[in-house]
């Protein structure tokens, strides 16, 4: 494994981050992986190298933490391992059970710190962003968070760049912990935050960790029609266009012959050939797609070859911020 920045950070995370919403409990979600199929694929990961671990009090409902925080435990050293979950959607269904509002933070970080048997976490995220709580309000609770020692970093999730922007000026001008990464849809099929996005994050010096890099398989060649997460999955319509997509995840294919490699390697290659991006997120529910994964840090794509991949894409509707 390869380890890099945190955007401008000293903090040292693995070029592949392991996301932890595939691990938790069926009845959430009907794919996602109970705790005893979940631990073998986090102890592999562990063994790979990988470092940074993300997930999301919302994911399971909070059985996927448990299931990180044990496997840690277990497995891995709490000193050596990066991990980052997220606050914002629903945990219950009262006035005050979502949001970013101070009340909902200051209950959300422990309630995960509890689940996650820590005592702090290296990275909270806001899940997205929050209309309807004064963006004061949020930063100032969030430095709290930091300053009472339960995160040692903040990240962001998908919103508009300016929304971003905003954020980040409040912070520089109150004096209070900054976001130092940006957890977004990116990937070849979905390049939308080329536009704003990216080179915010660059010039700010803020790390992107991209969510669904593999286009929830497009971009591996291994999304069957047949599964249960892809006849579950009611994102995918709206998320990705069959005719537009179809020349993009060709040329993946002929590059990763010309590789004698897998399609996940090319696009995670791609992936992280971008500057700004620190460590692409990765699902596993298999053995193997966490080794194509690890192997991914070691190809290298050429200019042509990049030019290859990016060429047949086009411009795409905004649609991942809700």
């Amino acid at each position: 494994m390869q380890y890099v920045n945190l955007g401008a950070t000293g903090l040292k995370v693995s070029k592949i981050c392991l996301g932890c919403m595939t691990y938790g409990s069926n009845k959430w979600r009907p794919w996602v992986l109970e705790d005893e199929a979940s631990q073998p694929l986090l102890r592999k990961a562990i063994e790979l190298g990988i470092n940074l671990f993300d997930t999301a009090n919302v994911y399971s409902q909070g059985a996927s933490e448990e299931i990180l925080g044990r496997a840690i435990k277990e497995y891995g050293e709490r000193d050596n391992a990066v991990i980052a979950t997220k606050v914002f959607f629903p945990m219950n269904s009262g006035p005050n059970g979502m949001g970013l509002s101070r009340k909902h933070i200051m209950q959300a970080i422990d309630a995960s710190l509890k689940r996650l048997q820590m005592d702090y976490v290296d990275l909270y995220q806001i899940h997205r962003f929050d209309p309807r709580t004064p963006v004061e309000e949020t930063l100032d609770a969030l430095n709290d968070v930091v300053k009472a020692g339960k995160a040692l970093y903040l990240g962001a999730s998908s919103m508009h760049a300016w929304q971003f922007m905003k954020m980040l000026a409040i912070q520089e001008r109150e004096g209070f912990a900054r976001f130092v990464s940006m957890q977004n849809q990116y990937s070849l099929l979905y390049r939308e935050e080329e536009r704003e996005m990216a080179p915010l994050c660059r010039e700010e010096g803020v790390g992107m960790i991209p969510w669904s890099p593999l286009a929830r398989g497009l971009l591996a060649g291994s999304r069957a029609a047949g599964t249960q997460r892809a006849q579950t999955d009611e994102m995918m319509a709206q998320l990705f266009n069959p005719e537009a997509d179809q020349p993009i995840i060709d040329a993946v294919s002929n590059i990763a012959r010309a590789h004698n490699t897998g399609m996940a390697q090319v696009a995670l290659a791609w992936c992280l050939s971008k500057q700004e991006v620190s460590a692409p997120i990765i699902g596993a529910s298999k053995m193997a797609q966490l080794d194509d994964a690890a192997a991914a840090v070691d190809v290298k794509l050429s200019a042509d070859e990049i030019k290859q991949l990016e060429t047949p894409y086009t411009a795409r509707q905004i649609i991942a911020f809700r």
